[in-house]
């Protein structure tokens, strides 16, 4: 039964309102359009409900006890600290809560429509929003899709009871005792780190010859190094086959470098990737250009090749991260208001919040090399700057990747205390075609963790301070 379908112009229809779309929502408000927003769960998508912000606040949560555990070398000790997880719980989702709250108060005061439900597109203008037995119709100038992703499911291992996703295992009422994490990427590490500091004893697989394939192995030796000291079991070339489901828990079968191996755990954790979500949106029918994986094909503006209709974030080429997906979505709403606004990946950094934390921007010295590009590093201990030894976190190091002779920055690599922070400044030095020398000559305030970036570029010049020229 269709209950009440009736049809309601819009100037910008956004479809999801995650960190792409909300924000797209937004600046196009502040553009001059009005704007309606559909989305089927809660405001704030993926990032704000059960992805980004929630697995940030168990990390620090996870942290902040296992540092309670181990300042006896500063003078202090404690006895009997304790994890009350349900209180955990209630504090992470009151940070979710939160934010979402505020993305519902930016939405009234820019006047958007919020409309629930789930679209459907029939035609290059107009769709239907199902929710629950309403069905309605929107018709538009302009839509920007921004529907995010979804965990990938292994035909092997189907999400439930004991298999999870990362939004399963951010909302489990107790800590479990054993956890198998397939994939050993940025979600699998993240939440892995989470749980064995919490007491979890964790087993991770991982298909390929390191953890967080894609960055380079001197960066993620520290975060492993740190996995084994959690009492972490690190599976490298695993290839994880299936499963027997016992009542208390899980018995996995996996390759491993060639070997048969089982691996038993209270619970599965599946983190082996995201798939676009555009297979329920009707955009093929029509006539939407899609490529073989589910993505869907833009210009450097988001447009698809139905010219009013925009696409951002997860469900296009590129990273899944949610400040890309932002980016991308006020780049839309410009090009929907006639700016010549275009997207310039020039400069994407990309953070894990392991422990110690990593992040990279620009090229690695490993891409200066395939590139054949002739290039300067300067790579600078963490050990050899006062601030990160007085915060207790002495290990890694920031490195600087310059073109040779303009000494232009190109890249960044940084393990360590607050990488994910740091990693801005140089992100802003390559968008703006800075040289070693301006990073070098920016006062830096002592003693601080930015130091490091500094003292980097010092040394790629070949002069530095606090550490011997070799």
């Amino acid at each position: 039964m269709v209950v009440g379908e009736f049809t309601t112009e819009v100037d910008v229809l956004v479809i999801g309102a995650g960190p792409g779309g909300y924000v797209a929502a937004i600046r196009a408000a502040q553009l001059g359009k009005s704007v309606a927003v559909v989305e089927k769960a809660d405001l704030g998508g993926v990032c704000l409900n059960v992805g980004c912000i929630p697995s940030k606040a168990m990390i620090h949560a996870a942290h902040t006890y296992e540092q309670a555990q181990h300042t006896a070398n500063m003078g202090i000790t404690m006895e009997n600290v304790k994890v009350d997880f349900a209180k955990v719980q209630e504090w992470k989702n009151g940070i979710v809560k939160q934010l979402t709250g505020g993305v519902a108060s930016l939405f009234k005061g820019n006047k958007i429509q919020v409309i629930p439900g789930e679209a459907l597109f029939v035609s290059e203008n107009e769709v239907r929003v199902f929710h629950g037995y309403d069905v309605n119709r929107y018709r538009f100038n302009h839509c920007i899709i921004a529907t995010g992703s979804r965990p990938i499911e292994l035909p092997a291992f189907p999400f439930g009871k004991r298999v999870l996703s990362s939004t399963e295992a951010l909302s489990l009422t107790e800590i479990p005792k054993s956890l198998v994490v397939i994939g050993g990427g940025y979600i699998g590490i993240e939440l892995g780190t989470v749980f064995a500091k919490f007491g979890t004893k964790v087993t991770i697989l991982e298909g390929s010859d390191q953890i967080l394939p894609g960055f380079e192995p001197e960066m993620t030796r520290l975060v492993e190094r740190k996995l084994k000291k959690l009492d972490v079991d690190i599976n490298v070339k695993a290839l994880a086959q299936g499963m027997e489901e016992k009542e208390d828990g899980v018995i996995v079968t996996a390759e491993v470098k060639g070997e048969q191996k089982q691996f038993e755990a209270e619970y599965v954790l599946v983190t082996v990737g995201r798939r676009p979500n555009t297979d329920e949106l009707g955009v093929r029918d029509i006539g939407m250009n899609l490529t073989d994986r589910g993505y869907i094909v833009v210009d450097k503006q988001g447009r698809t090749n139905i010219p009013n209709v925009y696409a951002i974030g997860d469900i296009v080429a590129g990273p899944a991260l949610a400040h890309k997906a932002s980016y991308e979505g006020k780049v839309a709403a410009e090009a929907i208001a006639g700016r010549p606004s275009e997207v310039d990946y020039k400069a994407i950094p990309a953070v894990v919040f392991s422990d110690p934390e990593i992040a990279s921007v620009g090229i690695s010295e490993r891409e200066a090399k395939e590139q054949g590009i002739d290039y300067v590093a300067g790579r600078f201990p963490f050990a050899a700057n006062g601030r990160a030894l007085s915060v207790n976190a002495g290990e890694g190091f920031v490195k600087l990747i310059a073109e040779k002779g303009t000494n232009l920055v190109l890249g960044a690599q940084i393990v360590g205390p607050e990488a994910s922070n740091i990693i801005a400044e140089i992100g802003l030095a390559i968008e703006m075609g800075a040289t070693l020398e301006d990073i070098e000559l920016t006062i830096h305030a002592h003693p601080t963790l930015g130091e490091v970036t500094m003292e980097a570029a010092e040394l790629a010049l070949g002069h530095p301070i606090h550490v011997l020229n070799k």
